[in-house]
């Protein structure tokens, strides 16, 4: 059984960005693989381009599942004024 409350404070980090061989059904060079980690949760991908690319993009997908998993702070839900239209004399 997992225990969620550990999770919940453990968050997403990068445990690896290498070279790697193109994936199944992919063509061309210069891929890498890279895997993310969030306690027992692993998720691996392949991404084409150069390592510091392809390490800024997994860097920015980390922030985006961190920023997921506690919710979207700053945002503020906005609710338009309901305007009165002035009455004719």
């Amino acid at each position: 059984m997992i225990d969620e409350s550990s999770l919940a404070e453990e968050s997403f980090r990068i445990l690896s960005v290498r070279p790697s061989k193109p994936p199944h059904d992919a063509q061309g060079s210069n891929w890498h693989c890279y895997v993310i980690v969030q306690g027992t949760n692993t998720i691996h991908g392949y991404r084409k381009g150069n390592l510091g690319v392809v390490t800024n993009a997994v860097e920015e997908m980390v922030t985006q599942l961190n920023e997921r998993r506690i919710g979207k702070r700053g945002r503020v839900h906005l609710v338009m004024p309901t305007w009165k239209k002035p009455q004719e004399n």
